[in-house]
């Protein structure tokens, strides 16, 4: 299987991705923001579709079209009213979007699906460089940020009384959120990468008390997602998207049910 070399650039990129999505996830899911996620993703097929119209890689188009959103986002600080029915529309509009630049530009299906769906042949050394260089840059950040982000994402009041510029932090987090979705969707697709940033962390919420627990176990159950998926694709030609959601939600599953007959002891 590693003497290909497709196989080896999908799990190097994968396992990165799967550590950004680990720690990213647990401050993800402490915010709330796993609407915001899903709507990001969907942001991005409409940015990587774009950058197939104009003939600039994918990942390229789904980088400047969820930067653009998350910043946008960001500077509409708390002013949230409605904000659920105005991100259902801007996710419809995007789709809708994704659709017209692929239509545009006289794309197959193809195209489409691996946009949607990701897809493990399709990631190039070139992808893979930038992928490495990606992660590597929000890894790095989440360590310099690390303990801001903590208190401002568990404890968002003595946060908010402590720092005078907590928006321009949320910023920086979206910014971050942004650039997470768009290199996870290389190996998941658009369309379920929040499964990978918000089910592992929503199991470990489920599994541990300290935050850094949550972050070890949730990058811990990211990777083995996402190693498995793409053997298990490797070997049965099925796409691994639904293997990493399947054992992801399989995951979740039990540690809702583990979570409840501990509190019932």
């Amino acid at each position: 299987m590693f003497a290909l070399e497709f196989m080896r650039n999908a799990y190097l990129a994968g396992s990165l991705i799967s550590l950004v999505c680990g720690i990213v996830g647990v401050f993800v899911m402490a915010r709330r923001l796993s609407f915001l996620t899903h709507t990001l993703s969907e942001i991005g097929f409409s940015g990587a579709s774009f950058g197939i119209w104009i003939g600039i890689p994918p990942l390229n188009g789904m980088l400047f079209f969820t930067l653009l959103s998350a910043i946008f986002t960001g500077k509409l600080g708390k002013r949230k009213e409605q904000s659920d029915a105005a991100t259902s529309a801007v996710s419809a509009l995007f789709m809708g979007l994704g659709v017209l630049f692929l239509s545009l530009s006289n794309k197959n299906s193809s195209y489409a699906t691996n946009i949607l769906f990701g897809s493990i042949v399709g990631i190039s050394s070139s992808e893979v460089y930038q992928i490495v260089f990606l992660a590597l840059a929000v890894l790095f950040i989440m360590i310099l940020l690390y303990r801001r982000l903590k208190f401002t994402s568990f404890d968002p009041e003595g946060a908010g009384i402590v720092y005078k510029h907590e928006n321009i932090l949320s910023i920086l987090f979206l910014v971050i959120l942004a650039m997470s979705v768009s290199i996870s969707a290389q190996i998941v697709g658009s369309l379920l990468v929040f499964v990978l940033i918000t089910l592992p962390a929503a199991s470990a919420q489920n599994f541990c008390k300290s935050v850094f627990g949550e972050i070890i176990f949730s990058t811990i159950l990211a990777l083995i997602g996402t190693w498995l998926g793409l053997y298990l694709s490797y070997v049965t030609n099925w796409p691994v998207t639904f293997f990493i959601a399947l054992f992801e939600a399989i995951v979740f599953v039990f540690s809702l049910a583990g979570k409840q007959i501990i509190q019932r002891i």
